[in-house]
């Protein structure tokens, strides 16, 4: 029998995809594989910075190509040693080990009996486990092995554990009434052949930081796609690796996970690190595997990082291609997700995307400027969009505003207009730099001026609710950003990185000046979150893809540079209300009547255009409006609107605002 089991143990050897782990992409390698091979070219190195158990590595691990490995865990770096490593291995001494561990039968009480004992596996296997996890580190200090060789023991161990253990494939939790007596049975690992581990490396450190540090042709990126920390989920196989022999706690008997073990990727921060790691990357071709759990199934498995933020940031780097296959992903048993995909999403690096063939913001159908204004037609810009012309050459905004509907409706080729030069100047601000870029300037003046930032960390960290917002944390810094905008005397781009900064902390987002020009709108809620994030670079992506000519004139004086076949879209400060951000200036009749004796003026040289405006508000009526649309026989489109944060002031809720889009066609 004893022989028996020795040829057993050289004949069936572990692989190393043979471990149950969260998000393996052992059954993807094909696809992974066939999309590397069809897509990129000259791949000499290959780096798997989330690297897992090490299946996608292994996949590409042969003489011709240098393998670099990494991951934060323990256990998995263990296994990288004893997979990748170039230390030579003895492995008949190997195989004489295993048959040995797997022979032993009297065995004492040790550390690991005591705290495991019939939980993961029966007391008998946690007294074998125990015992030959410290025989492995006498023999590594007396000399008997080297390094790798110990990692080699550690690894089979491991991979023997993981085979019996009374879980789902992973240490949260363990089955109350599972099955104990299975069999610890220890294998030789299927390393490869001499000399294609040489050029390898093997790191064990935070992602982000490693980027930095090393140069590779191809970058394989497959990040945790939720809150659960791999380090929770593995506590109990980092203990083995580790053999520090800590104090257990709980049910399931988890020992101290350090923060230096925990993933920002598996926190709300994952957008910003994952943006910042694409970003220091230097390589040829960047391959990110992502799954749709965010779409569906358990809340706790919403992802953290959605497509739009791995296009987003893959696109600054170069062209980027999508592929998709059904896959059957391993679950904790208690979420199910049907019509499941995993996503693989390429970056070519360094060449210009000429032709899309995807839609960067494929989540957000509509980009949001991050100018708010009041009566702004966001909300309703599918209404709009129903009633626009289908063709025309140019788009003109002549009353652009926080230009919403010029981005999201304009075409391709636009003239974007505003008396407000600050909102002007912040539009062109957004159209020459990159998402990326701005946002860093953003959070160069909120860490300046120590102001909130619950993306990183939440609300309590500044002792506050999302339902009370973060106002009494920033109201006094937020002063001093304002004093130090009013106080630029220059025009500088630093000046209006400092009004976009107030305006993102400001009361609704908004946008008011007084009578000396000084910005004086009071703090708000919110501050530079995800969701103004995602907006803001969803409106510069659809910016850039724009041909955009800004002016900064009186409307009167836009007559003459509007193009044939232009359409002109009006969407004015409304006689019948004033808007915070054009109080002081006021719109008057004077200014109707010339905008309408404008329109008639663009319709008769055969130019559309479509004016937005209301001809009821707080119980009054713009009868002189009406007349002017029936006497020219111009369109009257009623509009369905609502402005929650435009009547707030209003006393008689009673009163109606009936919007109307006034066209010419």
């Amino acid at each position: 029998m004893p022989l028996m089991l020795k040829m057993e143990i050289r004949k069936e050897k572990f692989k190393i995809e043979n471990r149950r782990y969260l998000g393996s992409k052992a059954k993807l390698i094909p696809f992974i594989k066939k999309i590397v091979l069809e897509n990129c070219s000259d791949i000499h190195s290959v780096t798997d910075i989330f690297a897992g158990i090490g299946n996608v590595a292994m996949a590409f691990n042969n003489k011709g190509t240098k393998v670099i490995v990494n991951d934060l865990l323990y256990s998995n770096n263990v296994s990288y040693v004893a997979w990748f490593g170039k230390e030579k291995i003895d492995f008949q001494k190997m195989t004489e080990y295993l048959h040995q561990y797997n022979s032993i039968n009297n065995l004492e009480e040790n550390y690991f009996s005591k705290n495991f004992a019939n939980t993961y596996f029966s007391e008998f296997n946690c007294k074998k486990i125990g015992y030959i996890r410290e025989d492995i580190e006498n023999k590594f200090d007396n000399g008997e092995i080297n390094n790798r060789e110990k990692c080699y023991l550690i690894t089979s161990l491991i991979y023997a554990m993981d085979h019996i253990a009374n879980t789902v494939g992973h240490y949260d939790a363990f089955r109350l009434h599972g099955d104990l007596d299975k069999k610890l049975i220890l294998k030789d690992l299927e390393v490869p052949e001499n000399g294609i581990n040489n050029n390898n490396e093997i790191y064990r450190m935070d992602s982000n930081k490693l980027a930095s540090l090393i140069e590779t042709d191809l970058v394989y990126i497959d990040p945790p796609y939720n809150s659960r920390q791999y380090c929770d989920s593995y506590h109990l196989l980092e203990n083995i690796a580790e053999w520090k022999k800590p104090r257990v706690y709980g049910i399931a008997k988890k020992m101290d996970r350090s923060s230096e073990i925990k993933s920002n990727y598996c926190t709300l921060k994952a957008p910003i690190v994952f943006d910042n790691l694409i970003r220091d990357l230097k390589c040829k071709y960047i391959l990110v595997s992502y799954n749709n759990t965010g779409l569906t199934g358990a809340g706790r498995s919403q992802a953290k990082i959605s497509d739009n933020d791995i296009i987003s940031s893959l696109s600054k780097k170069g062209k980027v291609l999508i592929f998709s296959t059904d896959y059957k992903q391993f679950t904790t048993g208690k979420t199910k997700v049907s019509d499941h995909q995993e996503r693989l999403f390429l970056c070519i690096v360094g060449k210009q995307d000429t032709k899309c063939t995807y839609n960067i913001n494929s989540d957000i159908k509509y980009a949001k400027s991050p100018l708010n204004y009041t009566g702004g037609k966001f909300k309703l810009l599918s209404q709009l969009e129903e009633r626009f012309p289908k063709k025309f050459n140019c788009f003109v905004d002549l009353f652009g505003g926080g230009y919403n509907v010029g981005v999201n409706l304009g075409g391709t080729k636009c003239i974007c207009n505003d008396r407000q030069k600050e909102v002007i100047k912040i539009l062109k601000l957004l159209y020459k730099y990159n998402s990326y870029d701005i946002e860093k300037k953003i959070e160069t003046i909120i860490n300046e001026y120590g102001l909130s930032n619950s993306m990183l960390n939440g609300y309590s960290f500044y002792n506050c609710s999302s339902d009370k917002g973060l106002g009494p944390f920033n109201k006094v810094k937020y002063e001093k950003l304002r004093e130090k905008y009013n106080s630029f005397t220059n025009e500088s781009e630093e000046k209006y990185f400092y009004l976009l900064t107030l305006i993102i902390f400001a009361f609704n987002n908004q946008i008011r000046f007084n009578s000396k020009g000084q910005y004086n709108m009071p703090v708000g809620k919110r501050d530079f979150n995800n969701s103004i994030r995602k907006n803001l670079d969803a409106f510069c992506s659809k910016m850039h893809k724009q041909e955009i000519i800004f002016y900064t004139k009186d409307f009167r004086k836009m007559e003459s540079l509007i193009p044939d076949g232009s359409f002109v879209y009006c969407d004015p400060p409304y006689f019948l209300g004033t808007a915070s951000y054009n109080e002081n200036a006021g719109w008057t009749r004077k200014d109707d009547i010339d905008l309408m004796q404008m329109l008639i003026n663009i319709d008769r040289k055969g130019i559309k255009f479509a004016l937005s405006n209301v001809i009821e508000h707080k119980g009054l009526k713009n009868q002189p409006l009406l007349d002017w649309a029936t006497e020219n026989h111009f369109n009257i489109n009623y509009l369905r609107a609502k402005y929650d944060n435009s009547n707030y002031h209003i006393k008689d809720k009673n009163y109606k605002t009936i919007e109307v889009l006034i066209t010419n066609y």
